[in-house]
């Protein structure tokens, strides 16, 4: 079966710092683009972070410039998603997706969910003290 699977969530205080991995079951990420993105509860999916097939290319939404990193494995067949200085608002539940692009292609972190060919089931970051 081919999919994306997310892991690493949970609960943090303020402050603290999370590592989330996207996981590819079924097919290899050496040439899909990824992006990561979020749904805090009322509100709309929105883009947080991607990278291109290379790794080459990397995207932040200014909301997390500075405190998120975006990185890859393919040995893995892994993306990273480290969250530093995670703050109350950062709070939502986190999704990957991964969409097949040549290698030289930028990233874009657009939310249409057609774009992406596969999406994973998300998992939870609560940040609360």
């Amino acid at each position: 079966q081919l999919q994306l699977v997310e892991s690493g969530g949970g609960l943090v205080q303020p402050g603290g710092s999370l590592r989330l991995s996207c996981a590819a079951s079924g097919f290899t990420l050496d040439y899909y683009a990824i992006g990561w993105f979020r749904q805090a509860p009322g509100k709309e999916r929105e883009g947080v972070s991607c990278i291109s097939s290379s790794g080459a290319v990397t995207n932040y939404a200014d909301s997390v410039k500075g405190r998120f990193t975006i990185s890859r494995d393919n040995a893995k067949n892994t993306v990273y998603l480290q969250m530093n200085s995670l703050k109350p608002e950062d709070t939502a539940v986190y999704y990957c997706a991964a969409v097949r692009l040549p290698v030289q292609a930028m990233c874009v972190m657009t939310v249409l969910l057609h774009y992406w060919d596969y999406w994973g089931q998300g998992t939870l970051v609560t940040v609360s003290s």
